[in-house]
């Protein structure tokens, strides 16, 4: 009898095990399905973009836009925003595609900022046509920061010894077992300086204002969306249907037009995520770990205090 169980429980289990894996293989059969339904974007289509979290490289979302911006059934693109920023250089970027983008393949941009559009991914945001808010987002932290840590005391503590043989001066300048001597600060400083006026200079060019006066809003400040609009930093409060609609009135598609909203398959997303049980999250405790290690002595436009290197 206790063997007749135990087979019956073993047949039960295995038949558990299958349906399960049935299921998610129909899951990733019914996935691939979709994104091969969605690979070309149908005529009268709008790209919709996210730009979502810290911006590191500007991956996946440059390769989206260089590649379907070029199809001619994309008749312009939207980009949601709910970002703190991030690394300078691929901040840059998103905002040159951009501008490219609405300048030489004459697709009109429009930037539907959400929760957080700060720093790098306002920076971004100058690249589109028309920047639409909610009256709470967060928006500015225009400037430019980067940060170092001195554990020579602890490596001292520790009885470790750190050597540096380097080629030149500034070679090792930032490095953590040493102060940053008054020089290094001062090249520092210089380099943050160079950079905060190309990003004062996008903003004034992106948003055809006087360089003066988006200086004097350029020292790290957050301002809401209505603030923005009231000062000429976005172009007006809203939420994603009316960022929608002023793309219609730019791409010249009547308002009572139904657009096909077009979003990129995601690349690779994994069997847990297509099931709903993608584990952790951005703001998990290893995230931020290596959100720091990468972030870290990088010139940034990030706004400080969101993420670990500004606290």
């Amino acid at each position: 009898m206790m063997r007749f169980l135990g087979r019956l429980l073993s047949l039960i289990a295995i038949g558990i095990v299958i349906a399960f894996l049935f299921s998610v293989g129909s899951a990733i059969v019914a996935i691939s399905g979709m994104s091969q339904l969605e690979s070309t974007p149908p005529a009268n289509s709008i790209l919709v973009l996210d730009m979502n979290g810290i911006i590191l490289d500007g991956e996946p979302f440059l390769t989206d836009l260089r590649k379907f911006r070029e199809d001619p059934n994309i008749k312009g693109v939207l980009v949601r925003i709910n970002s703190p920023g991030g690394v300078v250089g691929a901040s840059q970027e998103l905002y040159a595609e951009l501008k490219r983008t609405k300048e030489e393949f004459a697709k009109p941009v429009v930037a539907s900022c959400n929760s957080l559009a700060a720093s790098g991914a306002f920076y971004a945001a100058m690249g589109a046509d028309k920047i639409v808010v909610n009256p709470g987002t967060l928006l500015g932290s225009i400037g430019v920061i980067i940060e170092f840590a001195n554990l020579e005391r602890l490596y001292d503590w520790a009885k470790i010894e750190r050597y540096a043989l380097k080629t030149g001066t500034y070679k090792d300048a930032g490095a953590e077992y040493k102060k940053l001597t008054d020089q290094e600060k001062q090249m520092f400083q210089g380099t943050l300086d160079e950079v905060l006026a190309q990003f004062v200079s996008a903003i004034a060019t992106g948003r055809k204002m006087d360089e003066e006066k988006v200086r004097t809003y350029a020292d790290g400040r957050i301002f809401t969306g209505k603030w923005a609009v009231d000062e000429g930093f976005a172009d007006k409060t809203g939420t994603f249907t009316d960022a929608l609609r002023e793309l219609k009135l730019l791409a010249g598609i009547e308002d009572s037009a139904k657009p096909h909203l077009f979003y990129p398959p995601e690349k690779n997303p994994g069997v847990l995520k297509i099931l709903g049980l993608s584990p952790g999250s951005e703001s998990s405790l290893s995230e931020n770990i290596r959100l720091s290690a990468q972030l870290f002595g990088r010139p940034l436009f990030i706004m400080s205090g969101q993420f670990p290197i500004g606290k």
